[in-house]
């Protein structure tokens, strides 16, 4: 049925499923797969850079992220759970 599943579709499920793994959040591993498969995989890793893993941020750090992505209840998270919500926001 039309509209029962609003979701975007993932052009490239392999990288996806990577990025995941990996601890990309759903929304970033989906813009970056799907980017990889309109314009090549070469053409998006050109673009991108690379951040050091959760676990080498701060706390603040990590909580400015939190509000970038404008999630909620994050503030009183300590660092290993504020970082698991991150990467399955």
């Amino acid at each position: 049925m039309p509209g029962e599943d609003s979701r975007p579709a993932i052009k490239d499920q392999q990288m996806y499923e990577a990025l995941r793994r990996k601890g990309d959040s759903k929304e970033k591993a989906a813009r970056i797969s799907n980017a990889a498969a309109n314009e090549g995989r070469t053409a998006v890793s050109t673009r991108g850079g690379e951040l050091p893993a959760y676990e080498d941020w701060t706390v603040k750090d990590l909580q400015r992220r939190a509000k970038e992505l404008d999630m909620t209840g994050y503030s009183k998270l300590h660092k290993d759970a504020l970082i698991d919500k991150l990467r399955h926001h």
